[in-house]
């Protein structure tokens, strides 16, 4: 199964009737596609609209409607929209129950840095840093390793953080893991993939437990 199929439809799983969640650019964005019926999710955009729709057909955009990403959207009924103040106050008053974030690196402490790579081109992290901060939980959707084959998944990260201690979780192509106070634990392993592929992909210690289940998408 393709990564940007099976990370998105396991993490739409963690989510309840009700929850207000932030989703981050790229296989983030593709959670909605899979959340299980009759659970309705509200979509935060940080430029100020709770109840963020699917992207606007081209021959009905309105100008005035974009998300964060800069593209224009639209609006599901009940939805609302603010400015920047308010939106930002729900972030950093701890009112969003989850962010999904893409990630460049993530470790085992739950360290993640998902802005820049070192000597790359200076854009800034944008909401991330307070996304982070602020959201209840914070699930990480990356593939299990870089272009170059390198995991993305380690001891230490080594790129700019965007927040130090702050990842819950981690869904790969690979895997489900949990960042706990004793570790980095592997919780689920994906179809089809065994325990041994998981390790051998890692570069951070994994806790593995007696028993891995695999993912139940």
């Amino acid at each position: 199964m393709e990564p940007r199929i099976i990370i998105p439809k396991r993490i739409a799983q963690e989510f309840k009737d009700g929850d207000v969640v932030n989703l981050g650019v790229g296989i983030p964005t593709l959670v909605p596609r899979y959340v299980p019926e009759g659970v309705t999710i509200w979509l935060h955009s940080e430029n100020g609209v709770i109840g963020i729709g699917p992207e606007a057909d081209p021959s009905h955009k309105d100008v005035f409607l974009l998300d964060a990403s800069k593209k224009y959207a639209t609006i599901a009924p009940g939805g609302a929209t603010f400015d920047s103040t308010v939106s930002f106050g729900l972030v950093r008053g701890g009112h969003l129950e989850a962010t999904v974030l893409g990630a460049l690196q993530v470790d085992q402490e739950g360290n993640l840095a998902n802005w820049i790579v070192p000597g790359g081109k200076l854009t800034g992290m944008g909401g991330a840093m307070d996304l982070v901060a602020g959201a209840r939980r914070v699930i990480i959707a990356t593939e299990h390793t870089a272009k170059d084959g390198a995991s993305k998944i380690l001891k230490k990260c080594t790129f700019p953080l965007t927040g130090a201690h702050v990842v819950d979780m981690i869904v790969t192509e690979l895997a489900v893991m949990r960042v706990r106070p004793e570790g980095l634990v592997l919780q689920e392993v994906a179809p089809g993939v065994s325990v041994d592929t998981v390790v051998k992909n890692t570069d951070a210690e994994l806790i593995v437990p007696a028993n891995v289940p695999q993912m139940p998408i």
